[in-house]
């Protein structure tokens, strides 16, 4: 199991760091379509769908970055009271309701997928964008983050039995700008 951890972490890692450079691409090209409206009266035809697709990346690519770092959302109020086993039975619920909420978001994204690609979607504008990229980019990110959400239930479940603490990775790169679960940059 471990192996397989590590596969989808360095996947992840990996997914994230392309989705850094679509979010670079994404703002030099706003910037650039900006500049050249405002100031020469020549607009970049395609930015918009361009960053559309890019957002989706960003997003979707990060998505199980975070849940592999435990970054996600989580009111803290009651579950920093509670013992190590509470707390791993709080987890494995998120971790359920979470593969659940996914699970019906990849059913849908796989159909989009699926049509997008098989009609060969197109954005209507200036260039003829394609879409369906960005769908099965959707898919791929919501794919990790449901095997990353599978092998942290196994893990919580295994710390309900074990009584053990939670241990946040630490030897992990940040993500810029993101708090980590111990109030750390």
């Amino acid at each position: 199991m471990q192996k397989f951890s590590a596969l989808v972490e360095r996947f992840a890692l990996a997914v994230l760091l392309v989705g850094g450079v679509g979010m670079l691409t994404a703002m030099l090209l706003g910037a650039g379509d900006v500049v050249g409206t405002q100031f020469f009266g020549w607009p970049i035809p395609g930015v918009l769908e361009i960053t559309e697709s890019t957002m989706t990346l960003i997003v979707f690519g990060a998505l199980a970055y975070a849940q592999i770092r435990r970054n996600h959302i989580r009111v803290e109020l009651i579950y920093s009271h509670m013992g190590p086993r509470v707390r791993a039975a709080m987890d494995v619920i998120a971790d359920l309701a979470a593969i659940v909420f996914f699970g019906f978001l990849l059913s849908e994204a796989i159909a989009e997928g699926l049509t997008s690609w098989r009609i060969r979607e197109t954005a209507d504008g200036l260039i003829q964008f394609p879409l369906y990229p960005a769908r099965w980019i959707l898919i791929c990110g919501t794919v990790m983050l449901l095997l990353q959400l599978v092998l942290h239930l196994i893990l919580d479940f295994r710390r309900i039995s074990s009584g053990e603490e939670l241990e946040l990775r630490d030897d992990l790169p940040p993500i810029p700008g993101i708090t980590g679960a111990d109030g750390t940059t």
